[in-house]
């Protein structure tokens, strides 16, 4: 809809990756919150690794921001593929 009322590509790629670096950056700092309020509980199941290992922190925190980025793309580049006069048609 938003094409059929003159938004441009780049718009809407960064509407759609917008919501979903959002709830990408959430989950990430709610799993950071959780890890260390259980870190204790798990320090004595790690070999190797401390509870608090930033390194690792920010591995997987930029781990699972790449995934969301990716995840993000397809309905991004789907947006992109809708016909504006077909969508405005069915409205």
């Amino acid at each position: 809809m938003r094409l059929a009322l003159g938004a441009q590509s780049k718009d809407i790629v960064w509407l759609v990756m917008r919501y979903g670096l959002l709830v990408g950056l959430a989950g990430v700092a709610l799993g950071i919150a959780g890890a260390l309020v259980v870190r204790k509980t798990v320090a004595r199941l790690l070999y190797g690794v401390s509870a608090f290992d930033p390194v690792t922190l920010v591995a997987v925190a930029l781990s699972l921001l790449l995934i969301v980025v990716a995840a993000s793309a397809v309905p991004a580049a789907r947006a992109l593929g809708v016909d504006p006069v077909q969508t405005l048609r069915r409205e």
